[in-house]
């Protein structure tokens, strides 16, 4: 079993910055790939980066690109969202998600466990 528990949400103002970071613990050797979701009121869940453990590539959704940015801790188990100059339009419910591999990193359906998400509300 695996558990994935997200902190580092906020209220923050239009051009703010905030962490997240989600910590793992269970069995994770078989799970090479963590990535960052979001979901909006009233809109579908959303991919907004993953990354293969250990080192690999990272990938990044257009909507954040060049102002997020998701890294690892391996010896902490844990994963960071570096969000900056952040907009209301980031305002969302953020998920931590494991998965076996990044081929479909940006699919709801694939992630293999979720944690139980952090707020973010970015105010204009």
């Amino acid at each position: 079993h695996v558990q994935l528990v997200e902190s580092g949400g906020g209220s923050v103002q239009a051009g703010g910055s905030l962490r997240l970071s989600c910590a793992a613990s269970g069995y994770t050797a078989n799970l090479y790939c963590m990535a960052w979701f979001r979901q909006a009121p009233g809109k579908e869940r959303e991919g907004v980066a993953a990354i293969y453990t250990g080192g690999g590539s990272t990938y990044v959704a257009d909507s954040v690109k060049g102002r997020f940015t998701i890294s690892e801790d391996n010896a902490k188990n844990t994963l960071y969202l570096q969000m900056n100059t952040l907009k209301p339009e980031d305002t969302a419910m953020y998920y931590c998600a494991a998965e076996s591999y990044c081929g479909r990193w940006y699919d709801p359906l694939t992630p293999m466990y979720w944690g139980q998400g952090t707020q973010v509300t970015v105010s204009s």
